[in-house]
């Protein structure tokens, strides 16, 4: 284990053990093991990103010994013989981290756990999982702003285009105002429909609230929401469900936060350093270069220079770090 304790020694000097308490107090959780603690967890998904383990077995053969099953989750049933958890997450692009979080078992439907993930300071962009007639009506009237793409089947009442400026490399296909739904089921307010062509050439309708920006920004703002997947692969590369350290909702639900906090802790120490270099890495290069003492010059002092000064704002030292 001596060649794989750089980077979790780093991180133990961002967040202490102390920091760690509180944040486990915080949110409610005793954290009552006397070996595998959260900072053990934490350690441990911190190695396997680096050296993109391929599961927890995997994972236990190169660092340490880790107790795992594939025994089904008997609390979380989900499709046949199978035992499932889901992740709802408000996953901000800006920040390229999770803002929110709310676990639950396979077979509970998206929809209802995506409104404990709403912020009326936040645009909230949704596929259409959580599209609802009833609920985009809510939304207009609270002054929540939205970007939802409709499912395919939603019928399109009293159309009124929007006169906007076009651009050769657009890739709006018509940008107008309606009323969504059948007869027995429509809105009651009219709402802005924007239908563009992702990428490969898909056409993708979207209703949104939005009314102050051009159609190419609100096909901008749902295209970011697929960044989201690149935190997903994350999760699910080294998250496998039939893989887990413990059965019991405790544990798994522990697991899945410790995966969080690993993601959060290097994506803070990538971002900060990274605004401060000439030189451009990719977070992952980033993260591979700190664990095998590889950073470029400049990246090395800057990281220094940020853990210093955060240990100074926070009234703590650094010692031994080099």
């Amino acid at each position: 284990m001596n060649k794989h304790t750089t980077l979790p020694n780093l991180m133990q000097k961002i967040v202490s053990d102390e920091d760690m308490q509180t944040i486990t107090e915080a949110v409610g959780y005793h954290d009552s093991s006397r070996k595998f603690t959260v900072r053990t967890l934490i350690d441990f998904f911190l190695l396997a990103a680096v050296h993109e383990w391929k599961s927890f077995r995997h994972g236990a053969d190169v660092s340490t010994t880790v107790t795992v099953g594939k025994n089904r989750l008997s609390w979380a049933p989900y499709h046949g013989e199978r035992s499932g958890i889901k992740l709802h997450v408000a996953y901000s692009p800006e920040h390229q981290s999770p803002m929110d979080a709310i676990e639950t078992t396979g077979l509970r439907h998206d929809g209802p756990v995506g409104e404990a993930l709403t912020h009326p300071k936040q645009i909230l962009v949704e596929d259409r999982a959580y599209f609802k007639i009833e609920r985009i009506d809510q939304f207009a009237e609270n002054g929540q702003l939205f970007v939802i793409r409709m499912k395919e089947n939603v019928e399109i009442h009293r159309r009124h285009r929007l006169q906007r400026l076009v651009s050769s490399d657009s890739n709006v296909i018509t940008d107008f105002t309606c009323q969504l739904g059948t007869k027995q089921c429509r809105s009651k307010k009219r709402h802005r429909v924007v239908i563009f062509r992702d990428a490969h050439g898909k056409e993708i309708r979207v209703v949104t609230n939005v009314f102050d920006v051009s159609a190419e920004k609100i096909a901008d703002m749902y295209q970011e929401r697929w960044t989201v997947e690149v935190f997903f692969r994350w999760i699910k590369q080294y998250l496998n469900v039939p893989t887990l350290f413990g059965t019991t909702k405790n544990a798994v639900y522990n697991q899945l936060f410790a995966a969080f906090i690993a993601y959060v802790l290097l994506r803070w120490l990538y971002d900060r350093t990274e605004k401060r270099t000439q030189t451009t890495l990719t977070f992952i290069s980033f993260v591979r270069r700190v664990l095998f003492g590889q950073l470029p010059l400049d990246w090395k002092s800057e990281m220094v220079a940020v853990l210093f000064e955060h240990a100074h704002f926070y009234g703590r030292s650094i010692p031994n770090f080099g």
